[in-house]
């Protein structure tokens, strides 16, 4: 299944009930021979867990009051307000303004429920789906959402939108309207269960509204939406600011009863994360997700937190962790060769930077799906390895030998043991050091290549890491520029090493074609950052694509995990299974939270809280 959307990294990041009966399936007849199952909700693992008629989420309080602002942060700028094109730098916070045919919850992450649509109906071998669309969904100018603004929109995310929507729809062989509020797609084939709900995530806009305005062009014009929020002020790189439609058709909906409390949400953009952080010492705005594990040990001990005006709390949470690593762009003819790659990650001390960067606050991430059963562990199982077995020769050896764990200096000898070993990786392979440099086999030329970073804070890890590297002989340099310039320049592949991620979900699917797959290691613009092209991965991927269950799904990715691993395309760092929030006390909250984290759209201002904390900008 696709990872969190812009809308969900809202609610994990910045900050993305009774108990229920299973959903009700309702059979109807496409065909004499075609049972089709119509519902409210589609889920990938088990039943969903409301019914069609649930009242709120049970994470909410559904009589939580309105009002109020809620002050965010966002870092680097932007200068358009189109989320869905490759061209310019957009704001993603006006992805909330508009809806989606069907939505997730941090609650139940594997599960869709009907938002603009109110059933969906799907045949027993996932072949197609139909969507039929609620009478009451209305943007916000009042007009209906229709089955022509659902194709509409397929339409130019296909043809016009950034790369992703091209590949994330590839399968999708046909479309059409079968009556003013019910639409239909046709896949390719059977069999692929994530298909359904990739088409329930299309955001719906409007067809007339965009009459007579250039799609792929950048604008600081909002978009008409439909959701909960719409935009009320820009000023772009500086800020954006939402407005609560108070008439919001949805609002009465099981899914928004109790969130979408504030009025207003402004978003302050920084260039600068330092900067960040002491305009929310200084109470520019409210609340913040802490990812620097130095900045939680020693950056939060400010008067206001003395006088308990600020809270900093750490939150359990159960999604997956995904991976992040220092990533290889085997693109470059220096990360041609597998056992160099192998080689280099002997140079990286996780051991050290936890205890003496990180404050012990990391653990080391060992596979693509951690913090999941996704995950590979030990040898191959034997159902792994009927479908691993076909692959052999095309894959490492080490794949049906050896279980991956990452290099490690806990042990005797510690970095000196590992770059023992580096060394003989390298040998083995024919590098040479000449005049204390390190001489690649293949080029005669020396091993030298480049870091390249969004954030200067990052160089207090890099570069421990960089000398390290000098001691086999590698040249390794560390560049930091601005967000704008990155991002062009990985969206073009233009660089050598870059810290990177590949965010995970429960329920792996067609994603991975756009994070591994041959297709998207030429497709500028893409997520195949380390540029993997591969057969077996391919095949592998479409074993995950079309599992037939729970069970052959695990067996899938836990075999895809194993052969990423041992190809060696990253550098693997750490992961947290827990969120760092801190924020002004001026908020009433949820007696609980999702198991994916913290939903600060379900908080709510408290007048009482508010006027002790003030602030700037209310």
């Amino acid at each position: 299944m696709k990872v969190p959307d812009l809308k969900t990294i809202l609610h994990v990041g910045s900050l993305t009930i009774a108990l229920a009966l299973p959903a009700i399936a309702l059979p109807t007849m496409a065909n004499a021979d075609e049972v089709v199952e119509k519902s409210h909700a589609l889920s990938l693992i088990g039943a969903p867990k409301y019914p069609a008629d649930f009242d709120h989420l049970d994470f909410v309080n559904p009589e939580a009051p309105k009002g109020g602002t809620l002050r965010l942060s966002a870092f680097g700028g932007f200068d358009s307000l189109n989320p869905f094109i490759a061209k310019g730098n957009a704001s993603g916070v006006v992805q909330q303004t508009i809806e989606t045919l069907m939505e997730t919850h941090l609650g139940e992450p594997s599960a869709e429920y009907g938002l603009i649509a109110e059933t969906v109906e799907v045949p027993a071998d996932d072949s197609w789906v139909i969507f039929n669309l609620r009478a009451e969904a209305r943007f916000h100018d009042g007009s209906p959402i229709t089955a022509e603004d659902v194709i509409f929109s397929f339409e130019r995310l296909r043809q016009e939108g950034r790369p992703f929507y091209r590949y994330y729809y590839r399968n999708v062989v046909s479309h059409e309207v079968l009556g003013p509020r019910r639409v239909k797609f046709t896949f390719s084939s059977g069999g692929n269960r994530e298909l359904p709900q990739i088409m329930g995530q299309l955001p719906v806009m409007s067809k007339a509204w965009w009459q007579g305005r250039e799609f792929g062009a950048t604008s600081l014009e909002a978009p008409l939406g439909s959701g909960p929020y719409r935009v009320a002020q820009v000023e772009p790189n500086r800020r954006v600011v939402l407005e609560r439609v108070p008439d919001h058709w949805a609002r009465n909906l099981g899914l928004s009863r109790g969130r979408y409390n504030f009025d207003t949400i402004r978003y302050e953009y920084f260039a600068d994360q330092t900067a960040m952080l002491e305009a929310f010492k200084a109470n520019v705005y409210d609340y913040r997700s802490e990812n620097s594990s130095k900045n939680w040990a020693t950056a939060y001990d400010f008067p206001a937190r003395e006088k308990g005006l600020v809270k900093l709390e750490l939150v359990p949470h159960s999604r997956p962790t995904g991976m992040q690593g220092f990533v290889y762009n085997t693109r470059r003819p220096v990360f041609a060769n597998r056992t160099l790659r192998q080689a280099l990650a002997y140079a990286f001390d996780f051991e050290w930077a936890n205890q003496n960067l990180f404050y012990g606050q990391y653990t080391r991430t060992q596979s693509y799906f951690s913090n999941t059963e996704l995950a590979a562990t030990g040898l191959p199982s034997p159902e792994e390895l009927a479908l691993l077995e076909p692959l052999r020769g095309q894959v490492p050896d080490a794949v049906f030998t050896e279980p991956y764990v990452a290099p490690s200096t806990a042990g005797r000898g510690g970095l000196r043991s590992n770059l023992r070993q580096a060394n003989k990786l390298l040998r083995d392979a024919g590098y040479i050091v000449r005049d204390k440099k390190l001489i690649d086999p293949a080029t005669d030329e020396p091993v030298t290549f480049e870091v390249l970073l969004a954030d200067p804070q990052f160089e207090r890890i890099v570069l421990p890491f960089t000398q390290n590297l000098a001691r086999p002989g590698v040249t390794a340099t560390v560049r930091a520029v601005d967000t704008a310039p990155f991002q062009n320049r990985v969206r073009s592949y233009d660089f050598d090493m870059i810290v990177g991620s590949t965010p995970q979900s429960e329920s792996p699917g067609n994603e991975q074609r756009d994070f591994f797959g041959s297709e998207a290691a030429d497709r500028e613009g893409g997520r195949n950052l380390m540029g993997i092209k591969s057969a077996a991965v391919d095949t592998l991927i479409d074993h995950v694509i079309f599992a037939a269950d729970r069970a052959a799904l695990v067996t899938a990715t836990r075999a895809l995990d194993r052969v990423l691993l041992h190809s060696h395309l990253v550098i693997q760092q750490w992961h947290i299974t827990a969120s760092r929030i801190a924020y002004w006390d001026k908020f009433g909250r949820p007696d609980t939270n999702p198991t994916y984290g913290v939903d600060v759209l379900s908080w709510w201002v408290d007048p009482e809280k508010a006027a002790r904390v003030g602030g700037k900008a209310q």
